[in-house]
């Protein structure tokens, strides 16, 4: 115990003695009031004593004196047996008797107030040693230590990167044999960045990094160096690479590092908030310290564009590892990997699943697996079948179904025609995507959608656009024919035809009238370190030859929707028939009542 602890606890000490000694003091006074048992007689037979408790050791009681003013007294009884009945006598109208204490209520009585002083003093410097703990460990990382003997994860449990895996695959191989880089004076990478889209699965390449090479793997979010005391996030991130060093080799994890590594200094609240000394601190401990150590820092971000530029540059994240959404052939191995602690049914076809869910990440599919097996559960059957896989994949794109809405029967029909012109579109307009399923069943928010299965694209043409475009306008087309009036039901499909005219205009260059060119800046969400201002970058009159382009595409395609549909108007009559009957079709059913055959009948 060093000086300065002995002399805070002897301040306390002496505290302690002043306190009891001027408690012991002012009650010795207080209770400073004893007369002889016959000054207590004398008061008895004048009629002064007003009430009494008597005690076998001790009689306590208030006296009347000659001022009105009653007064305590106590005095030591003597052998009187004739007491009770001089207190008739003197007219004392409240007396009693009382048991004498135990030693227990005695030390209570004499001792409790200093014993409770004592208790809440000993908590008092319980605590301020707690807060001396807690305040030196408050500057402490957060990170969580996972031993590589627990971290079971491996390459095998990743799938549908192959090419991020690879990339990372020189990290272990130096984890691993390090002398092996050391002797080509090659340096491995300090940092590596993965960036992808939310659910792409960068925490679990990060750690099956570290499972593969078998070292020691810490994992913090960017988000648990903010603090609202100033210091504490440089301080974590210090405590973290001092724990990596001690631990070498191991691998350091940051997920979500956008929360402390956003660009620095945009011209609010100054330059010396928590957040740049924290990225300052990040900054310095990412040049200081040597891979030759054998601690490497990987970092996940979904916004690699609002990262600072001394964070990204070589010498700190060497290394940027695009971790993109999953292709056909990704998305199947990403479900062989969940299917694994499920049971399927024979019928059971995951390529089907992985061929019907473009543009779905690892965290999708998963949940998609795993709503298919709370669905089977729910209908208590030994696996999971081809229908519980198709019900999931609805349920995860589109939502549950609504069966308990009720929908009027006009209103059944008004759905039925809006869906039945995306369909007859989509089936009809070249370009389109294959038609899967059209159903007039609510789900989520719609009460009812077309789906279509799309490819593996890359690359969208200008036919392909303007395609969708019109499909998405063909459910408004098909009210206003039959209906000769429109619903608010469109609302979704027009912001869409906008979204891609808009786009089709002022990024892609694909207006004949505007040319290849871009107009305005790409908006984009607002976050410190960036221009809050948006410039429009062109004039007015640039600004009504944009409209006036835009709107010419949306109506291009809006009078080819309608041509379609008026071309085939006792098709989609068929087509309403049918959806009405039987609420929900395939694309094969689609097809076959489009050439005018009977839809086959749905197995039961």
């Amino acid at each position: 115990m060093n000086n300065r602890t002995w002399r805070g606890s002897l301040l306390w000490v002496f505290t302690f003695g002043v306190l009891l000694f001027v408690w012991l003091t002012t009650r010795s006074v207080a209770v400073d009031n004893s007369i002889n048992y016959s000054e207590f007689k004398r008061r008895l037979q004048s009629g002064e004593v007003v009430s009494l408790v008597v005690r076998p050791d001790q009689i306590r009681g208030k006296s009347r004196g000659a001022d009105g003013k009653e007064a305590e007294f106590k005095t030591i009884p003597l052998n009187d047996p004739g007491l009770v009945e001089e207190l008739q006598r003197s007219d004392v109208k409240d007396y009693s008797g009382e048991v004498k204490g135990n030693l227990f209520s005695s030390i209570l009585m004499n001792f409790g107030p200093a014993l409770l002083f004592l208790f809440f003093w000993f908590l008092i410097i319980r605590q301020m040693q707690g807060g001396g703990k807690q305040a030196m460990q408050f500057g402490r990382s957060k990170a969580k230590l996972q031993s590589s003997k627990k971290s079971k994860i491996t390459f095998a449990d990743v799938a549908g990167c192959d090419e991020a895996k690879e990339e990372l695959q020189e990290i272990i191989e130096f984890l691993k044999d390090p002398a092996k880089f050391k002797k080509l004076g090659g340096k491995i990478p300090k940092g590596v960045l993965l960036y992808g889209a939310p659910g792409t699965g960068k925490t679990l390449l990060a750690k099956a990094v570290a499972g593969e090479a078998g070292v020691p793997f810490f994992s913090a979010s960017g988000s648990e160096f903010v603090e609202m005391f100033v210091g504490v996030g440089a301080s974590r991130v210090r405590d973290l690479f001092e724990q990596g060093r001690k631990s070498a080799p191991c691998l350091l994890f940051i997920d979500e590092i956008d929360a402390v590594g956003r660009h620095r200094f945009a011209g609010i609240g100054g330059g010396h908030d928590e957040r740049e000394q924290t990225l300052n601190q990040l900054l310095v401990e990412m040049d200081g310290f040597d891979t030759k150590e054998g601690v490497i820092l990987i970092a996940a971000t979904n916004r690699p564009d609002v990262l600072d530029p001394a964070l990204t540059r070589p010498g700190r994240f060497d290394r940027h590892v695009t971790v993109p959404r999953p292709d056909l052939a990704g998305r199947e191995q990403i479900l062989n990997v969940h299917a694994k602690g499920v049971k399927l049914g024979p019928d059971a076809d995951l390529k089907s699943v992985a061929r019907g869910t473009p543009g779905y990440v690892g965290a999708d599919l998963a949940n998609l697996v795993n709503e298919a097996a709370l669905l089977a559960a729910r209908l208590n059957k030994p696996y999971i079948e081809k229908v519980d896989l198709e019900e999931a994949v609805e349920r995860v794109g589109a939502g549950p179904e609504r069966k308990s809405m009720k929908i009027s029967d006009e209103e059944k029909k008004i759905v039925a025609y809006h869906e039945a012109g995306h369909a007859m579109v989509a089936r009809l307009i070249p370009g389109a995507d294959p038609l899967h399923r059209v159903t007039i069943i609510p789900r989520g928010p719609a009460l009812g959608y077309v789906r279509q299965v799309p490819d593996d694209r890359h690359l969208n043409s200008v036919t392909q656009l303007k395609s969708q475009i019109a499909i998405a306008l063909g459910g408004r087309v098909a009210e206003e024919i039959v209906f000769k009036e429109v619903t608010g039901g469109a609302c979704s499909d027009i912001s869409k035809a906008t979204d891609i005219a808009t786009r089709m205009v002022c990024e892609w260059g694909m207006s004949e009238k505007m040319g290849p060119m871009t107009f305005g800046r790409p908006s984009g969400e607002v976050f410190m370190g960036r221009e809050i201002g948006h410039e429009k970058g062109y004039s007015e009159f640039t600004a009504q030859a944009i409209d006036a382009e835009i709107k010419k595409i949306i109506t291009d395609a809006e009078d080819y929707a309608r041509r379609l549909i008026m071309e085939n108007r006792d098709k989609i009559d068929r087509l309403v028939e049918q959806l009405i009957e039987r609420e929900t079709l395939d694309g094969p059913e689609v097809d076959a009542i489009l050439r005018g055959e009977a839809a086959p009948t749905p197995a039961v």
